[in-house]
């Protein structure tokens, strides 16, 4: 069973950096997807970056160039840097995992039903 905990989150001005990180519990590295998903007010679950078990990543559009996920695999941490932040990247940021083959884990792929395991969310506000 892989238990998700999010930290890390906060207020901060547009143009800030910002890392959020996710300790996973119970998980191992082999087969699983792990991806940082946000919500904003009234809007969407959305991927917005993923990394498989080999280490390869998938950034969507919206956040290319800006957000950063690496994993540390002997902590079991997922790390997600966020620099130029803008006002539209405030949301709930929820760190997720799921078991899938490592062709699917691309943000054009998986969607929300393909994660199993859940953090609760850190919430980041830019203003």
């Amino acid at each position: 069973h892989v238990q998700l905990v999010e930290s890390g989150g906060g207020s901060v001005q547009a143009g800030d950096s910002l890392n959020i990180s996710c300790t996973a519990l119970g998980y191992t590295a082999s087969g699983i997807c792990m991806g940082w998903f946000r919500q904003g007010s009234g809007k969407e679950r959305e991927g917005i970056v993923y990394i498989d078990s080999d280490g390869v990543t998938s950034v969507a559009d919206s956040v290319k160039g800006r957000f950063t996920i690496s994993k540390d695999n002997a902590k079991n941490i997922l790390n997600l840097q966020m620099n130029s932040l803008l006002p539209e990247d405030t949301a709930k940021y929820y760190c997720a995992a799921g078991r899938m083959n490592p062709r699917y884990c691309n943000v054009g792929v998986a969607r929300t039903g393909n994660f199993g395991y859940w953090g609760r969310g850190t919430q980041v506000t830019v203003s």
